[in-house]
């Protein structure tokens, strides 16, 4: 039996769970769970997060290397429950909100554990460059919500038509136009970056909120 069936089983066991509730949070049948612990199949993963916030582990410690026995030095790791979330690229989150699955194949190749409650679209970013720094530093994971509007002041992740990437900004708002239309300066932390502009004349979308911030100290 490989290392991740038997991972995925201990951890079942451990929870005090069934194989057929298991299934029932993956979203899966009892015998895909049978096949996973048996080693016959691996689940994928999307699968592999979901059976991670059932079971209250890692991702990261189900799939770990090596062979695991199971032996008793080797106890299943507790983590605080909560839910899992795709942290995916700035070119995937420009189009984010257009997909119907939020999680499809290829997308989300980490995942971020948060225990605030949140959308069903919710995801996460790797800051990348420092337009909002001192605040951000590059290789931050921030997570963002698409269900939360947007108040003055709030940080967002907005897409410029034309831009390939999205980008991560302060929100704010500057009324509407004579038509009704809002306006919008999208602006950064860092002084030297320019303020991004959305308007009739430079349109766009607000494709989410940011909800948490992780920065992670090395030594």
């Amino acid at each position: 039996m490989i290392g991740i069936g038997l991972r995925i089983r201990d951890a079942r066991q451990r929870a005090n769970m069934t194989q057929q509730m298991l299934a029932d949070h993956c979203g899966v049948s009892r015998a895909a769970v049978a096949q996973w612990e048996l080693g016959t199949t691996r689940p994928s993963l999307d699968h592999l997060g979901d059976a991670a916030d059932a079971l209250g582990v890692w991702v990261s410690w189900i799939t770990g290397e090596g062979e695991y026995t199971g032996q008793e030095q080797e106890a299943v790791p507790y983590r605080p429950r909560g839910k899992t979330v795709p942290v995916i690229d700035f070119v995937q989150a420009g189009d984010w909100n257009a997909v119907a699955d939020p999680y499809p194949p290829g997308r989300g190749m980490d995942r971020l554990v948060t225990e605030q409650t949140v959308g069903a679209n919710t995801f996460g970013l790797v800051i990348k460059g420092n337009s909002m720094a001192p605040d951000f530093q590059e290789n931050d994971k921030i997570i963002i919500d698409p269900d939360v509007a947007p108040q003055p002041g709030a940080l967002v992740v907005a897409k410029l038509d034309g831009e390939e990437e999205a980008t991560f900004k302060k929100f704010r708002p500057r009324g509407t136009d004579s038509a009704g239309r809002p306006i919008i300066d999208l602006v950064p932390l860092n002084d030297d970056w320019p303020i991004l502009h959305m308007d009739a004349d430079h349109p766009g979308r607000i494709i989410g909120t940011i909800i948490e911030h992780r920065r992670y100290l090395q030594p």
